[in-house]
């Protein structure tokens, strides 16, 4: 059975792409914006690799502005 899971506002297209590739799920474009739709398991792991690319980079941009 598939589901959907929606993006949040800020997900950038790169990480989107590499999601896309490293897991079995399928974007889809709603009214509401974009989602991704496949299995629990999948979408779970995808939410985590998404989640971890966003604090990896966000700890990147910290340590470039030398942590102010």
């Amino acid at each position: 059975m598939e589901y959907e899971m929606r993006l949040p506002n800020g997900v950038g297209e790169q990480i989107l792409a590499h999601t896309i590739e490293k897991f079995e799920v399928k974007l889809k474009h709603t009214e509401y914006g974009p989602i991704l739709v496949g299995t629990v398991e999948e979408l779970e792991n995808a939410k985590d690799f998404i989640v971890k690319s966003i604090n990896d980079r966000l700890n990147e941009l910290s340590n470039e502005d030398g942590g102010n």
